[in-house]
């Protein structure tokens, strides 16, 4: 009898210590949420975390050590299609503690600091670029830091205006062979006019143009809403200095889109916020598109009627 209960005894204090184990993190293929506690005595630890999806989230408390995260897709890719895939991270309001960088066989390159965080930022980088490192900042008190970030990733070799740390002019036309893409491959496809431009408070590289819209050829998770039977709008994100152009009327890039004028508007959806893509006047795509037709270039059926 007391050999039993000495077996339940030791029974229950394993099924406690993995409990304990367990509560220290949790993972599927989409998310991950761990404690920096488990490294608390090893302040240089790295572990791997493994995601194997299309978007989800991370959050890390009490970060200490540092963490990579291995973002891919959850479908078996064609050969060489993670060289075309990228990832966009949006840190959390609350998040400090951390810093992250775009790591490859030891080399660093900074993605985002804790002020860029702090601030919302959102940036993106290629996966064939190398994993995300998040390497906990030295803090004596680590008992209210936390590092949280949502993640997306996204295809094509066009990134969208502004989530990018890329040289390029991000307020450059697209050419016309990447609109009549766009009009295949964007998450939202919209034709309108601009009614205002709105800067962002929060974030002082970004803005918001809203966007009246006449025509809705094609969207995600509605970012545009209906107002009327026929009316619909919605905010499009843009970087500031390219707004700027917009209620200027500069000739150049997105600035001639000012007025009264009816655009047709492409883009990406991330994090429930459309960000401008490609962006042309209307009535010169239908121009373009007419002659795409004719030469049988149009890569999809746009219906323009």
């Amino acid at each position: 009898m007391m050999r039993m209960r000495k077996r339940m005894i030791c029974a229950l204090l394993v099924a406690c210590l993995c409990a304990s184990a367990v509560a220290q993190y949790s993972s599927d293929q989409c998310s991950w949420r761990g404690s920096g506690l488990t490294h608390e005595a090893h302040a240089r630890d790295v572990e791997q975390v493994y995601l194997r999806c299309s978007e989800g989230s991370l959050e890390w408390l009490y970060p200490t050590g540092a963490i990579i995260v291995n973002l891919r897709p959850n479908t078996f890719p064609e050969a060489g299609a993670e060289t075309r895939l990228s990832a966009c991270v949006k840190p959390r309001a609350d998040t400090r503690g951390a810093s992250m960088y775009v790591e490859r066989a030891g080399v660093m390159r900074m993605l985002l600091s804790e002020e860029e965080q702090a601030a919302g930022r959102v940036r993106c980088f290629s996966l064939n670029e190398g994993a995300l490192f998040v390497q906990a900042s030295t803090h004596t008190d680590i008992s209210k830091r936390v590092t949280a970030f949502q993640y997306e990733l996204i295809r094509g070799e066009r990134a969208t205006a502004g989530e990018t740390l890329s040289t390029t002019d991000p307020c450059t036309p697209c050419t016309d062979d990447e609109i009549l893409m766009a009009v295949c491959t964007s998450d939202f496809v919209v034709r309108g006019s601009i009614e205002s431009v709105v800067e962002d408070g929060d974030d002082e590289q970004q803005a918001s143009v809203l966007v009246s819209v006449s025509r809705l050829y094609r969207q995600k998770r509605r970012v545009f809403e209906g107002r009327g039977r026929s009316r619909w709008s919605g905010r499009v994100r843009v970087p500031r200095r390219c707004a700027i152009q917009v209620e200027q009327g500069s000739d150049s890039g997105v600035g001639q889109w000012a007025g009264l004028e009816e655009f047709l508007f492409t883009g990406a959806v991330r994090f429930g916020e459309a960000r401008l893509g490609c962006a042309l006047q209307y009535r010169d795509f239908l121009l373009m598109y007419q002659a795409a037709v004719e030469s049988g270039r149009n890569p999809c059926h746009m219906d323009v009627n």
